[in-house]
């Protein structure tokens, strides 16, 4: 019998780029792993198809969008004689492909929701530290750079950073999704633009325009999409629904669920039970959206007339009221509110809390405090970039802006 060889080299059509290609066998081997494969299940925007339909697409895609603009800026930076070595450029495609393979079902939404006390980078780096485990030490470099512990400072800074190939991508591919133009923005130019001082990833003066089109469609970005009032309405109830269930999973025991879902649901499971129970990352491993919209349909009919409504509710897409204002609600027009559902649907106070939430957004499109977008001039120095821009007032984008949520059923009259 003879063996035929498996091509590992391998071009995926790309809407947004084009062909992308697979750079090496190692890259290859592990998209083919299960838990990187789990990513064509989890969406990239969550329940935000709610509002803008075609927001279907997935963190698969987003991963090998943000390899490709990595291999991008690679090649840019090496033609202008910064050294990245070949073992150092499939470290970086490695570190950001894998960069968002800790995230749960639904992603951002869910995060605290079915885990507690880890965000989706501790969760990376534990899937990277096995993955480098399972493949006898070759992702060492990979988990370096992404954890930011290689000597090379901007290499970390590629992979994350106010200008890292992760953000370039994603608001490529969500602007492309949503077909929400603001948000476009000239990842080609940027990438052009990307050069090394002193260790630090920084833009050539030539390309601060594009840097200035960047912030502002990352905030156009936020309050026309990720921010937008009806997604964020579905993923209040989206979190109530969790929090519900784990309330009665972890009395009753039996609720309905997918077998890895209700482990979840049954157990408070927190960073200790990750840093511990070796089974648990696996457990975790097994979880995407399928599991969450599975169960919420089986829910749909529980006797906990609170699971089953909200559960009904999200479902049929008959979303919560969400207001949104720049102060705080007064208590007694929350009170009020209560006291009208309450009323409605024969609720305790308990009960109540589940229909009638309060929260708080902030965003800020460029954040000074943080790892700063730096801009080299002609003279060779490096300066801030809300100090170089004379087109925008960086400092107002760069200022962070809270939004008081009150969401609660529309039929609900005050």
């Amino acid at each position: 019998m003879t063996f035929r060889a498996i091509n590992k080299i391998k071009t995926i059509n790309d809407p947004v780029y084009g062909f992308i290609t697979i750079p090496s066998e190692l890259v290859y081997d592990i998209m083919e792993h299960p838990w990187f494969q789990r990513l064509r299940r989890i969406k990239q925007l969550g329940l935000t198809n709610y509002v803008y339909p075609s927001a279907h697409h997935t963190r698969f895609q987003h991963a090998l969008g943000a390899m490709h603009l990595m291999r991008q800026a690679v090649g840019v930076l090496r033609s202008k004689g910064i050294h990245i070595s070949h073992e150092e450029a499939e470290g970086l495609s490695i570190a950001i492909l894998l960069h968002d393979i800790g995230h749960g079902p639904f992603s951002h939404t869910l995060e605290q929701s079915i885990v507690k006390g880890l965000s989706h980078e501790d969760i990376s780096d534990m899937f990277i530290a096995e993955l480098d485990r399972l493949f006898d030490g070759r992702l060492e470099l990979s988990r370096k750079i992404f954890r930011g512990a290689h000597e090379k400072k901007f290499l970390h800074q590629l992979v994350s950073s106010q200008l890292d190939m992760d953000r370039l991508d994603y608001l490529s591919r969500d602007s492309f999704f949503t077909g929400v133009a603001e948000g476009t923005i000239n990842t080609d130019r940027i990438i052009n633009m990307l050069t090394v001082c002193e260790d630090e990833l920084v833009v050539e003066s030539k390309g601060i325009y594009s840097i200035e089109k960047f912030i502002i469609a990352r905030r156009l970005m936020y309050w026309q999409v990720y921010l937008h009032k009806a997604v964020l309405s579905a993923d209040q109830m989206l979190v109530s629904i969790l929090k519900r269930a784990k309330q009665l999973g972890e009395t009753e025991k039996d609720i309905p669920a997918t077998p890895a879902f209700r482990y979840f649901l049954t157990h408070d499971i927190g960073k200790q039970d990750f840093l511990t129970d070796p089974h648990c990352l696996e457990r975790f491993a097994l979880l995407d959206d399928f599991d969450v919209v599975t169960s919420i349909k089986l829910w749909m009919d529980h006797p906990d007339k609170v699971l089953s409504t909200l559960c009904r509710n999200l479902i049929h897409r008959k979303l919560f009221r969400m207001e949104i204002r720049n102060e705080a609600f007064e208590n007694d027009y929350i009170s009020r509110i209560r006291e009208a559902t309450s009323l409605k649907y024969g609720l305790d106070s308990e009960e109540t809390s589940y229909f009638v939430c309060t929260d708080v957004v902030t965003n800020h499109a460029y954040n000074p405090r943080h790892d700063k977008i730096l801009i080299r001039t002609g003279d060779g120095k490096l300066t801030d970039v809300a100090a170089a821009s004379e087109q925008l007032d960086i400092a107002v984008l760069s200022t962070t802006v809270s939004k008081h949520l009150l969401s609660y059923p529309k039929d609900i009259k005050i």
